[in-house]
């Protein structure tokens, strides 16, 4: 594919080293350049950053079904969560699928048709994505099959997590929403809850299977990560496993334990904007103050990995260099793409161009090809 071939003039760029000036940012053959290339652009009035590197969402599911159900055409809903990623700065994103007893758009079948999807428009898309696959620990049935599944799908990044409402049955009771979530999957409400019970009733058996499963996937070379870590002996657990990324830690115990085993935290960028967490977990803020953050995800909103980076910023608690490490270098490190995440020569040219005034998103740049512009920059680069 080729790439534009451009000398970049009158911007505020974020530096390698961490400043914001006005400099001269060129790119050509898909990666930034020590030296003059291409022609000129002026871009006085805005602000280039190094490209978003997205490390969890899943905000694409309302792309490939909209309603009940899924696209007829996967891969053109793949082709429209790309235009979206890019129109939020976003040049590398991780698509988090669900494998899940939630069963419909979250159920194994659906993930093999998206992770076929994302394959298909491998060569028609400017954003790099990567699929993750997130599996729900308590499917014991499905251990067996997987690794080989994870491989013919082509997916590097398998992220465990455990969303059984175990409390409730312990007790015998339906969780909350069992009907609506079980009419979703196509499901007897009656016959999805037997099949909870039977989940919760083999946990015994869940921590030998996933050593098991771990190790297997490890051996392929699959990245391994936990979600929503509660304790730190449940981190620690994860950590033994070779799975040293934590996504979204519930808890200051969990954010700690994770820090102090040298793994990779992952927050929610959503939780940053809001202030808070939506269900009433550690605050993101308060854990990127104490330094337990390696990187922000966009989780469920793909605008708030770049709004979080900036308010963190506008609020002091770090400078703009820190807070836009947390959506660009410090994700990539966490993927190990040791190409990208910083606009130094010899980087992917991957970068973000935003209004100064407004910050908003003009233009997203992948591998040196446009992925998203707006109407008033591309005079610039059309004159």
């Amino acid at each position: 594919m080729n790439s534009l071939d451009l000398t970049l003039t009158g911007a505020d760029v974020l530096l390698p080293g961490g400043s914001v000036s006005r400099a001269e940012l060129a790119i050509a053959d898909g990666i930034v350049q020590a030296d003059r290339a291409g022609r000129e652009v002026d871009l006085s009035g805005y602000l280039v950053l190094p490209g978003i590197v997205d490390l969890h969402g899943d905000g694409f599911e309302r792309h490939i079904a909209p309603r009940r159900g899924a696209m007829k055409q996967m891969a053109e809903g793949i082709l429209s969560v790309e235009a979206e990623l890019a129109a939020n700065g976003i040049t590398t994103a991780v698509l988090a699928q669900f494998h899940s007893w939630e069963g419909g758009v979250r159920g194994p079948e659906f993930a093999g048709q998206v992770f076929d999807a994302i394959v298909s428009v491998k060569d028609d898309v400017v954003t790099d994505l990567i699929p993750q696959l997130r599996f729900e620990t308590h499917m014991l049935d499905d251990y067996e099959a997987l690794p080989e599944r994870i491989a013919d799908w082509q997916v590097p990044y398998v992220v465990l997590n455990d969303h059984l409402p175990h409390d409730r049955l312990a007790e015998g009771r339906k969780p909350p929403r069992l009907t609506g979530q079980a009419l979703k999957a196509g499901r007897n409400p009656d016959a999805h809850f037997e099949m909870l019970l039977s989940m919760h009733t083999r946990s015994a058996e869940v921590p030998a299977a996933l050593d098991k499963l771990c190790s297997e996937l490890i051996d392929q070379g699959v990245r391994l990560g936990s979600h929503d870590d509660s304790s730190a002996p449940s981190r620690a657990e994860w950590r033994a496993r070779g799975a040293t990324i934590s996504e979204f830690p519930e808890t200051l115990e969990a954010a700690e334990a994770a820090r102090a085993g040298g793994d990779r935290i992952i927050l929610g960028s959503p939780n940053v904007v809001r202030g808070g967490s939506h269900k009433g977990n550690a605050s993101a803020v308060d854990l990127i103050a104490m330094g337990l953050c390696d990187a922000l995800a966009s989780d469920y909103h793909y605008p708030s990995p770049r709004r979080a980076a900036l308010m963190l910023a506008k609020s002091g608690l770090l400078d703009l260099a820190s807070a836009w490490a947390l959506v660009s270098s410090g994700p990539a490190k966490v993927l190990g793409l040791a190409d990208r995440g910083t606009l130094q020569p010899g980087k992917r040219a991957d970068l973000v161009i935003l209004d100064a005034a407004t910050h908003r998103v003009a233009a997203t740049f992948a591998g040196g090809r446009v992925s998203y512009m707006s109407g008033d920059i591309a005079m610039r680069f059309l004159n």
